[in-house]
């Protein structure tokens, strides 16, 4: 039995899903029946997660790169980005929205058996919405309020505030979760009451409203229904689809609604595309694994071995240089993305074999990371996948570490450190083995703030939630984190692999140079994206953002 629930994800309802302005209008289309609700509900699921996003922001951000600027994240990452850039991910479509509209609408009129159950299926519509606009208005910063127009001309308006769609989306949520079926089946496939709390817990975190942040984590804690999973790395394979650490994640099967997400991950040597790759300012912010910072370490850390002594996540997130790679045929071989050529493909008479270079190699091919690093969440090992185009792997939307860590930073922000605040780090710390948190040390809420911060990040790298933290989160003169980590450019070190070193931690021998990946910018004004100029196009109340 899972303990949260694997979410639809479909396409069964793309008829209904038009484009602006159109997509905010409520169509003619009418039904009268428990089962025309109940299709029509699957249907409101389509689309409804970004799930690209969760793969792409953190790509966005200090802690990653995009090979590619047609997956649209990567002129967002250098400060390029424009409003009428193509390139530019697109938050901005009303499709989702139109179809929630419509159901709500409809539904009033539809006779149900169990009105319990007309009560539930109309609080999962009204998450799906908040949800989306909660992702709207944190990319855009105010967009229209559209839940009822029946004309184009009608959905012709100005963009509401910023304030104005949180206030309507917490309205949202607090109508919703009271209406949730108690004991609706967890594996349902369907938002329940934890999702509907993760999601109001998230949003209240970004927008810095703690208390209820801290509200909201807690009402999840209470339930006893989640746990942490006692294998990390488990978190992220096959096998731990059903761990009780996950509150709600995105269905996949394989076959019929695949994950090839995992493919694009890939490096180039394995057949994929290293689309979305962590950055070696990541590697930097793991702990040592006796809790201190590398710049805190003195000689226990050797910048000439990054990979050693450190936090053990690191290992269980980063596919790195050095380490046994395990490959689809269960063969193992070392992970080499230091050397242009391997050793055994220079020829006796000392000539290289322009055909056989290392493929791994940064500017080996299109394909190949640039940073010479590859996430190994979701993809260790690939035995597990039949075809990393088409995996049975659930993408995580939410988690309980997540929660505990919201909770955390909501209650130092609160009220400073405590032991409630201690307790819940600790219980993230000890399941990989890392130390307690050091209470003298950590003892102030400006010190504990820098912890709480830097766990986070470690704790959920890779799951698409940097961007929006160094976003967020302030230094003390109150300037965005993301003013000083997005303007300094992206590069990788150079090195080697030692391949009579055993110890895979020890392998890549890194020197002081540095390689340019990228330059990088960040204006105050690219704390919100340009809205699409196609949609201006339709609709000429809609006020561009300051900068674009």
């Amino acid at each position: 039995m899972m303990a949260g629930v694997s979410l639809l994800a479909t396409s069964s309802c793309s008829d209904f899903l038009d484009t602006v302005p159109y997509d905010a209008l409520a169509p003619s289309n009418t039904w009268k029946t428990e089962d025309d609700a109940a299709k029509f509900l699957t249907g409101c699921y389509d689309g409804w997660i970004d799930e690209k996003g969760i793969f792409y922001w953190d790509c966005a951000s200090d802690f990653g790169y995009s090979n590619f600027l047609w997956d649209n994240y990567q002129s967002i990452a250098n400060g390029t980005m424009a409003a009428g850039l193509k390139e530019v991910a697109d938050y901005y479509n009303f499709g989702k929205i139109r179809s929630c509209n419509d159901f709500l609408i409809n539904i009033e009129d539809v006779q149900f058996a169990d009105e319990a159950k007309k009560k539930d299926m109309m609080a999962q519509v009204k998450v799906i919405r908040a949800y989306d606009y909660f992702n709207k208005n944190w990319q855009y910063g105010g967009v229209p309020i559209i839940d009822s127009y029946t004309s184009r001309e009608e959905a012709i308006v100005p963009r509401n505030t910023e304030a104005e769609v949180n206030k309507f989306i917490e309205d949202e949520l607090d109508a919703a979760i009271p209406m949730f079926l108690e004991d609706k089946a967890s594996t349902s496939g369907y938002i329940d009451r934890a999702t509907a709390l993760a999601v109001k817990m998230r949003h209240a975190l970004y927008y810095g409203n703690y208390e209820r942040a801290k509200e909201a984590a807690q009402a999840i804690i209470s339930m006893d229904k989640f746990d942490l999973e006692e294998d990390y790395a488990r978190l992220f394979k096959l096998e731990g689809r059903d761990s009780k650490e996950i509150i709600a994640s995105v269905q996949h099967i394989e076959n019929y609604y695949g994950n090839g997400w995992i493919g694009t991950m890939y490096n180039n040597a394995d057949g994929g595309w290293s689309s979305m790759v962590p950055s070696w300012n990541l590697v930097d912010a793991y702990e040592m694994d006796n809790g201190l910072t590398k710049e805190e370490a003195g000689a226990y850390y050797d910048p000439s071995h990054p990979f050693a002594n450190r936090d053990p996540r690191l290992a269980m997130s980063i596919a790195f240089p050095g380490m046994d790679w395990v490959k689809d045929n269960g063969d193992t071989e070392i992970l080499n993305t230091l050397d242009e050529v391997l050793p055994w493909d220079v020829n006796k008479d000392g000539k290289i074999d322009e055909n056989d270079k290392n493929k791994n190699y940064p500017t080996a091919a299109n394909n190949s990371s640039k940073t010479g690093l590859t996430w190994g969440k979701y993809l260790f090992p690939m035995t597990q996948y039949n075809n990393m185009w088409d995996t049975n792997t659930n993408t995580i939307l939410f988690r309980y570490a997540e929660v505990l860590l919201s909770y955390a930073e909501a209650e130092n922000e609160l009220n400073g450190p405590s032991s409630d605040v201690y307790d819940k780090l600790n219980l993230i710390r000890k399941r990989v083995g890392m130390p307690s948190v050091d209470e003298s040390k950590y003892g102030s809420r400006e010190t504990l703030r820098n912890l709480i911060r830097r766990e986070r990040s470690i704790e959920l790298a890779g799951e698409g939630f940097r961007r929006a933290d160094i976003l967020r989160w302030k230094d003390a003169s109150g300037k965005m984190l993301a003013e000083t980590l997005l303007n300094v450019a992206m590069e990788r070190p150079a090195g080697k692999i030692d391949y009579a070193e055993n110890d895979p931690y020890k392998r890549a021998v890194i020197s002081n140079k540095k390689e340019l990946i990228e330059p990088r910018g960040f204006a105050p004004h690219n704390r919100y994206l340009p809205i699409p100029q196609k949609y201006r196009d339709v609709n000429d109340k809609l006020e561009q953002n300051p900068g674009y």
